[in-house]
């Protein structure tokens, strides 16, 4: 019986785990699901590949707070800052998720991501921080493992699910994006009462009279040559650099990299529930291999996998990206046959409104064609707005005209329009394995990282050397993206992006797998 109570979660401990509930929505809806998918559509209407610009907004972002991240948690070790830090950034990360849902311009929009993934990167940072003030060293891989599970199951899912639903139902309107984006604001901001009511401080360091900012600088050159020196810690965070570079990386350009290369919008998001739904139990396994294998071995479980993850990355997109390509270039002259014949045939009024208006039935003609979902084609007219009488007769005529001419073009490149469906299927059952296979290691390899790295540091400069700790994964999470976006940029395919995140994985494991002495050594003097 005493066992049993033993086993339940403290109030702190159920507080801290609610954090995860509430901020767990931001990660899927605004970092990986749905507003990857919304920003990307609007940049790429807009003539912009939304999934570099996005990486860039996250290598600006997770920069920033890099670099704020040891000065910030030095400060937050000192008594009474922890929460107040963390309440600023929550703050800061809430409101602007709420203001990227009132713009439809896709600058504005990044800006607004920027800041509200600031936000979000600031108060997970003291979050963390925190969890040496909830539990023990014994409790701590279960309630680090449970924080992930929680989120996935319930911050993640049910608003998710919801946001989806939304979708589905108004047909990807602007108010279903709109509300995807409001509702993980809210989401947030009410689930993260019961932390600010229950979880305070317990291990801090004196303010004394003599505090200063040179002080803190003191401290943080002070850790950090402790870290330097400890051979076991050193290696443990540089292989984290590495790995968490590409776990980051892959949560946030999943979507992007599905909606660059064409692939259906809703599948993806349903994959990406499965993901959610996969993750929890995992997470909470993980929490219990640690306990027969080591956390260390657990870690290199997971970075193998993920191994296997990037590979199944770039064959999804090195397959489907020349063929798409090639219906790409096929429409593109299509398209330009129909401009060319378009002015040549139809003296409108409103020359410009009509220039307008075929762009559009272009643009929207040209995923039924791909799909071979033709009877889509009825549905497409030209509209001219405030058209005159005349300028609606031609219009009509026109809609006819261009139907006609894009059936032809249908049955006359069929077998390149066969080519990338049969490449999109493929493509698309890859990014289902993927997507599960993510979730069987996505909560485990960072809750263990986490507990692993709160049971090897003093607990009353916690924060401080989370603060390291955030650092090196922040920097990692520049570099993925960048690496991503410049890599796609040079070469001409997305595909050879990812294929950089293998290398990274790889480093990673290395250095795990190389530092097994002097960890056990850290391990054994800091139980």
């Amino acid at each position: 019986m005493a066992r049993a109570k033993e086993q339940r979660f403290t109030l702190k401990e159920r507080s801290w785990i609610m954090y995860d509930w509430a901020n767990s929505v931001y990660a899927t809806n605004i970092m990986a699901a749905i507003f990857p998918i919304i920003f990307g559509t609007l940049a790429r209407s807009q003539g912009v590949k939304g999934d570099q610009l996005l990486s860039y907004g996250v290598s600006i972002a997770t920069g920033v707070v890099a670099l704020m991240a040891p000065i910030l948690g030095a400060v937050a070790d000192f008594k009474g800052m922890k929460k107040k830090l963390f309440t600023a950034f929550w703050l800061l990360g809430v409101v602007a998720t709420a203001l990227i849902a009132l713009t439809s311009d896709y600058r504005v929009m990044l800006a607004g991501y920027i800041l509200s993934r600031i936000g979000f990167s600031g108060s997970t940072l003291f979050y963390d921080g925190f969890l040496t003030d909830v539990t023990t060293n014994e409790r701590m891989d279960k309630v680090s493992s449970w924080g992930y599970a929680m989120g996935y199951i319930g911050g993640s899912t049910i608003p998710f699910l919801i946001s989806i639903g939304m979708l589905l139902a108004f047909d990807y309107s602007a108010f279903a994006q709109k509300f995807a984006i409001l509702i993980t604001s809210a989401w947030w901001f009410v689930f993260t009462i019961p932390f600010l009511k229950n979880v305070h401080q317990e291990h801090y360091i004196e303010r004394d009279a003599s505090f200063s900012f040179a002080g803190v600088f003191k401290n943080i050159g002070h850790t950090a040559r402790e870290i330097v020196n400890d051979k076991g810690l050193f290696m443990f965070m540089l292989s984290y650099f590495f790995y968490i570079d590409g776990v980051g990386t892959i949560i946030n350009i999943s979507t992007a990299y599905g909606t660059a290369l064409g692939l259906n919008s809703t599948a993806m998001i349903l994959a990406l529930l499965v993901t959610q739904i996969v993750a929890m139990p995992c997470s909470i396994l993980f929490g219990r291999l640690t306990k027969r294998v080591t956390a260390r071995r657990a870690l290199l479980f997971a970075i193998a996998v993920y191994m296997v993850i990037c590979a199944v990355g770039f064959i999804m997109g090195y397959t489907l990206e020349p063929r798409q390509a090639a219906y790409d270039t096929a429409y593109g002259l299509h398209s330009k046959a129909q401009e060319e014949a378009f002015v040549r045939d139809y003296a409108f009024e409103d020359a410009d409104g009509a220039k307008e208006a075929l762009d559009d039935y272009l643009a929207a003609a040209k995923e039924p064609v791909a799909s071979s979902n033709l009877d889509k084609l009825e549905e497409l007219t030209l509209t001219l707005p405030d058209a005159s009488a005349a300028d609606d007769a031609l219009a009509a005529s026109a809609t006819e005209a261009l139907r006609a001419s894009t059936l032809a073009f249908a049955a006359d490149n069929t077998g390149v329009i066969s080519d990338q469906q049969d490449a999109r299927g493929f493509s698309s059952t890859l990014f289902w394995a993927m997507a599960i296979l993510v979730g069987t290691v996505q909560g485990g390899i960072q809750a263990v990282s986490r507990s692993f790295f709160g049971k090897l540091i003093p607990k009353k400069r916690s924060n401080e050397y989370f603060g390291f700790f955030d650092i090196f994964g922040k920097f990692a999470s520049v570099l993925g993206p960048f690496l991503y976006a410049t890599v796609g940029r040079w070469t001409g395919r997305s595909s050879w992006g990812t294929l950089c995140l293998l290398l990274l994985f790889v480093i990673g494991f290395v250095i795990l797998y190389r530092a097994k002495a002097p960890l056990e050594r850290l391990t054994a003097s800091a139980e």
